[in-house]
């Protein structure tokens, strides 16, 4: 199978498990396919932790789960050096970081030493420890997942650790008549744990790297451009989107493109990317927030107050 059909069926094996979040497993296989990670947000009970084992399980490779806590120590996610009496040396003992599917589950009740142990893995795909740098094995990822309601005991992640994620995702409640399939699917068992895997990791590279060839017209890149300058002069908006931003939303809006089975990039892909690009990058000021407005809402005024490029057949 072609690799337009390889992400097919990814995403509608990962919906078995994941009833009515279509835009949710496309989003975080729009941060898979442009190398980046994802941050899933919401109350409880949702499905986050569904959506990281249902794609762990669809792709052949390693998987590990961390539970963040108070008490976790950056030497739990990344590994030890651990003395060998027999050898008279250090042999590093790798932690679960080093897999290809990271569950990072409640990443904001962890402290922030903890947490800051991510930003080299998550940005440079390598580990550091006593001057030794170890690469990890691709495909690699991290999904975290926190809950935005329950603050007694977090640590809200730093502009700095939110800005490695590609995307934030908000999960929401299904619609009645999908709780009612979910119900019906889960009365008896758990559908994850039955999950085959449908591709393997190299498959996953081979896509990432399709991804990269997406045509993107030069009147797109303007697109982009004038969004993130539109959010840096924006009143509402105390801190805009950097060019990293502005290059995110490129990768993403190309890997969306891919995922719906195009080579060429359309304006509506940049749109639907951008506020789950973009919302956790940007700083709204207080005074827009008494108004209960939010990041989200900012990036949606900034998408409706430009002109789209005119729509054109890049085939």
């Amino acid at each position: 199978m072609d690799l337009h059909q390889s992400a097919k069926v990814l995403k509608d094996n990962i919906e078995k498990a994941l009833i009515g979040k279509s835009d949710a497993v496309e989003l975080v296989l729009v941060a898979l396919l442009c190398r980046g990670h994802a941050l899933i947000e919401d109350v409880p009970g949702v499905g986050k932790t569904t959506l990281v084992k249902a794609l762990a399980r669809s792709i052949q490779s390693s998987f590990s789960r961390i539970q963040f806590t108070t008490d976790l120590l950056p030497s739990d996610i990344i590994g030890v050096s651990i003395y060998n009496q027999k050898d008279q040396r250090f042999e590093f003992k790798k932690g679960p970081i080093f897999s290809n599917i990271i569950l990072a589950d409640e990443i904001n009740r962890a402290s922030p030493k903890t947490q800051s142990s991510l930003l080299e893995v998550m940005g440079e795909r390598q580990i550091t420890v006593d001057g030794v740098t170890y690469n990890v094995s691709e495909p690699f990822m991290v999904l975290a997942t926190q809950n935005p309601i329950e603050y007694e005991g977090t640590f809200p992640l730093p502009e700095a650790q939110l800005d490695r994620f590609t995307v934030r995702i908000n999960m929401g409640y299904p619609q009645p008549v999908h709780e009612k399939a979910i119900l019906q699917s889960y009365k008896n068992d758990n559908i994850v744990d039955h999950l085959e895997p449908v591709l393997h990791g190299d498959d996953v590279i081979q896509m990432q790297e399709a991804v990269s060839q997406v045509y993107v017209d030069d009147s797109l890149y303007n697109y982009i451009v004038n969004i993130a300058n539109r959010t840096r002069n924006s009143k509402d908006i105390y801190l805009g989107a950097s060019p990293r931003a502005s290059l995110v939303l490129l990768k993403a809006s190309q890997a969306l493109a891919f995922i719906r089975g195009r080579e060429y990039v359309l304006p509506d892909d940049i749109k639907n990317v951008a506020v789950p690009v973009l919302a956790h990058r940007i700083i709204v000021r207080p005074e827009y927030r008494l108004q209960n407005k939010t990041a989200e809402d900012a990036v949606r005024d900034v998408l409706a107050n430009l002109n789209v490029p005119a729509v054109r057949n890049y085939a």
